[in-house]
């Protein structure tokens, strides 16, 4: 594909020639510099043009014409040979030489790169404040009994920015409850569906309140993204106030058949403490009734300009 100022170029001579001709010349040229570097790939892999076309399934013939410039080759032959090579196609269209080309090699660590090391690139290359990236979104963490999901729609309510779980989201673009998820996927394959789901909601939502489950700042990549896009709040509470509270919502599993749960559940916490105290703001729920607790918190997201 020519570069940018390759069809600046071209359009001013092609003004100057009447076009067609110079049109010839341009195909002419990339379909030389397409030749050639399936030539070098080929070459460079020490692969036998006849094995090349066993493998893409493109003729001897028609091979031979394309490394010498003469074969007019469709996208959909060249991709064929490109996957038998185990290069991408744009490695034999770029205007740049794909092997010693820098942004080439940028572009190809990026892409394997995760996405913490691709976000400090993008802000090194295109730097966004904070409050820019962070835009209207207020995300609520902490450990299961937080009251993530209760002070999360009260708070939506009372400043007038929709509340969204982030379970729910999972659920709705799985149809599957995540009981059920995580029992057909694992811990692994939930946690790639919760990272999506994340990325969705950064995608569509600019202003909004939202809860997620008390692991997922166990998943690194996944909290970057979460603590990169929301003013984060962590809604605290001793290991006592947890339990009652999930007890208290009809939820008997952590107690049935296992006396060690608080022991368990006291572990996972300060496990965790280091992770939640990357949150911006922190609020201590323990002692307090469920409307002193909503209004803290959104006196806090009005003085910190959460949603500003």
């Amino acid at each position: 594909m020519p570069a940018v100022s390759e069809i600046t170029n071209f359009k001013g001579v092609a003004q100057q020639t009447g076009g067609e001709s110079q049109t010839e010349i341009m195909v002419g040229a990339l379909m030389k510099r397409v030749g050639e570097r399936v030539r070098r790939a080929r070459e460079l892999k020490g692969i036998p043009r006849r094995v090349l076309s066993d493998i893409s399934g493109v003729s001897p013939r028609y091979l031979a014409q394309l490394e010498s410039g003469e074969g007019n080759i469709s996208i959909g032959l060249l991709q064929k040979v490109a996957i038998a090579l185990d290069y991408r196609i744009e490695w034999f269209v770029c205007a740049e030489d794909p092997w010693s080309s820098d942004t080439m090699r940028v572009t190809n660590l990026f892409r394997r790169a995760g996405y913490q090391t691709r976000q400090e690139v993008l802000d090194l290359l295109a730097p966004d404040t904070e409050a820019d990236m962070r835009a209207q979104r207020v995300c609520l963490i902490g450990m299961r009994g937080a009251g993530k999901s209760t002070l999360g729609a009260m708070a939506g309510a009372t400043l007038g920015v929709p509340f969204v779980e982030l379970n729910r989201e999972i659920e709705e673009q799985s149809g599957m409850p995540i009981n059920e998820l995580v029992a057909f996927y694992g811990q692994e394959g939930y946690r790639k569906l919760e990272s999506q789901a994340l990325e969705r909601v950064v995608a569509t939502h600019d202003a909004m309140i939202l809860a997620v489950a008390g692991g997922i700042v166990s998943d690194p990549q996944t909290y970057a993204m979460l603590l990169n896009h929301f003013h984060t709040v962590w809604l605290k509470a001793t290991p006592e106030d947890h339990m009652e509270r999930v007890l208290a919502q009809g939820d008997t599993r952590p107690m049935a058949g296992n006396p060690e749960a608080m022991d368990q559940l006291k572990s996972i916490l300060t496990s965790r403490e280091t992770l939640y105290g990357r949150a911006l703001s922190h609020i201590d729920t323990s002692g307090k009734s469920l409307a002193e607790t909503h209004d803290e918190l959104v006196a806090v997201i009005r003085e910190r300009g959460f949603l500003q």
